[in-house]
């Protein structure tokens, strides 16, 4: 795994390829919409979709916990996807057999907009649930991307990614990090979520996910797309 050191708000922040950022002076681990239960919505609405992908983020998580060295994981909003999926017996279980093995990780969620209609983890999970804006200097934890006089925004819900195109016409959809003048978007940490393409504002720095490293990539001058 190749991280990437850049500074923000007069901070240096590490950039992870699992797809997660981690502030080394908080001893923090930041990540946003891990939508967990998804695909047990989907299947619970009768669409036939794979299981494992919660099992597969708890390992991608561990991850990114061990390498770092945090002592306590932000959530940026959507942990859970939908109420079905936060009752859902096998992702409940696989998550408590994760939190058993963690449980000196002290968890901050949040909450976005998916997480007021799933509702809050359960409480055995030991998550602490508050809503947005919080503040942890020099730092403005959100869900939803909005500037703040309080600091630093860092927020989640675009699930930004880019488009590159390579020679021979390969086109490659990856997820990204995006740093403006006051706010960060960082990228959807659940495997089974989708992109919100975006482009880079004068200004603004782009780092892309590309496998098990984090890229600089200079887009040039051009305007933001929802």
């Amino acid at each position: 795994m190749t991280d990437l050191c850049v500074e923000v708000a007069g901070e240096p922040v590490w950039l992870l390829p699992e797809r997660a950022l981690f502030w080394p002076r908080g001893a923090t681990l930041v990540t946003a919409d891990l939508h967990w239960g998804k695909a047990a919505t989907f299947r619970a609405a009768g669409i036939p979709i794979p299981g494992g992908t919660t099992s597969d983020d708890l390992t991608r998580l561990d991850a990114a916990l061990e390498r770092s060295g945090a002592r306590r994981l932000v959530v940026l909003g959507d942990l859970f996807h939908a109420r079905a999926g936060r009752v859902a017996t096998l992702t409940l279980a696989a998550l408590r057999r994760w939190r058993s093995l963690r449980s000196e990780i002290e968890i901050l969620l949040v909450r976005g907009n998916h997480d007021r209609h799933a509702g809050d983890p359960p409480s055995d999970l030991g998550i602490n649930c508050v809503d947005d804006p919080a503040f942890v200097p020099p730092f403005v934890l959100r869900h939803q991307p909005a500037a703040s006089p309080a600091g630093y925004t860092l927020a989640g819900h675009v699930h930004p990614g880019v488009v590159l195109a390579g020679p021979g016409r390969q086109r490659e959809r990856l997820p990204c990090f995006l740093f403006g003048d006051e706010v960060a978007v960082l990228p959807a940490f659940g495997s089974f979520t989708g992109l919100g393409i975006v482009e880079a504002e004068l200004g603004d720095r782009l780092f892309v996910v590309a496998e098990d490293e984090v890229v600089a990539v200079d887009r040039g001058p051009s305007t933001l797309s929802p």
